[in-house]
């Protein structure tokens, strides 16, 4: 028999990470898991790191041909799995131990749902907290998706949060043609709204995982494209699901998606400063 839950890694040189990541995935209260580790050509030794985990039999090594970006192994990953529903972790970000069971329950409960969320933490390099329970915009609960998509449009920002924190039914992701990069940077955003303007969303107000930040993080580039991405993103609802958000809505959310790209920018530099200070002192 299938695993009900799909908990699905597309790895990407986290050699540094991946043992922590696997380690939080392998300890859910959860047990009826499947768990698919996928490599993208890693040129560190995450792949070597990876074969401790092989003797488990929730879980399968798979690899991926270079190229493609992320999407090439997301797809690969996610097209892989069995279970009924399915939860992408990244290489090098933590689930905590109820997630799983927690969201499962939302999603089992709520036959029309065909998305979850929690909150989530900020951690930093060494898992030390630096933000907590990010996300979400207030919302808690069953919600319209199509309300749940308005919402992350004009609050300018990803309010669903990173893939961690996301459980979605598996035929729905596959229905709407897997993960979609668009728009590159918002991969995870674009992907969720295809799956909610199927079903409703389930919002659970509880950090549930913990989203590492990095110093790719840091570029005022990735901020402007982050920004200029969002408002196309915005626009493609706008002309392709009429109804959803309003003209007044389009504007709000463009306005809002450039002032947290400032926001974002100036947060990274502060955190940034922190953690050099910390790292200094020890």
């Amino acid at each position: 028999m299938n695993s009900t839950v799909s908990i699905v890694v597309p790895a990407f040189n986290n050699a540094a990470y991946i043992e922590r990541t696997m380690d939080s995935i392998l300890a859910q209260t959860h047990h009826d898991l499947e768990i698919i580790v996928a490599d993208h050509a890693s040129t560190d030794s995450t792949w070597e790191t990876l074969q401790r985990y092989a003797v488990d039999p929730r879980v399968t090594l798979l690899t991926t041909e270079a190229g493609g970006g992320a999407l090439a192994n997301w797809n690969r990953v996610s097209q892989a799995a069995t279970g009924d529903f399915i939860k992408l972790v990244c290489g090098d970000d933590l689930i905590y131990p109820e997630l799983v069971a927690e969201q499962y329950e939302a999603l089992t409960s709520h036959p029309k749902a065909t998305l979850t969320a929690s909150a989530r933490d900020i951690i930093d390099a060494n898992d030390d907290l630096v933000l907590r329970n990010r996300g979400l915009a207030g919302l808690s609960g069953p919600i319209d998706g199509r309300a749940a998509v308005r919402q992350t449009i004009v609050s300018g920002t990803n309010i669903f949060g990173e893939p961690g924190c996301v459980m979605m039914r598996r035929k729905t992701l596959e229905k709407v043609g897997w993960w979609d990069s668009t728009f590159p940077y918002l991969i995870d955003e674009t992907t969720y709204s295809r799956v909610l303007f199927e079903g409703d969303f389930i919002a659970v107000p509880r950090s549930l995982a913990g989203f590492r930040i990095s110093e790719s993080q840091w570029s005022v580039r990735l901020a402007k494209s982050q920004s200029t991405q969002a408002a196309a993103f915005h626009h493609w609802v706008f002309n392709e699901y009429p109804g959803v958000i309003s003209r007044a809505d389009l504007v709000r959310g463009n306005l809002a998606a450039s002032a947290m790209a400032i926001l974002r920018r100036l947060a990274y530099i502060v955190l940034k400063h922190r953690m050099s200070l910390n790292e200094n002192h020890k």
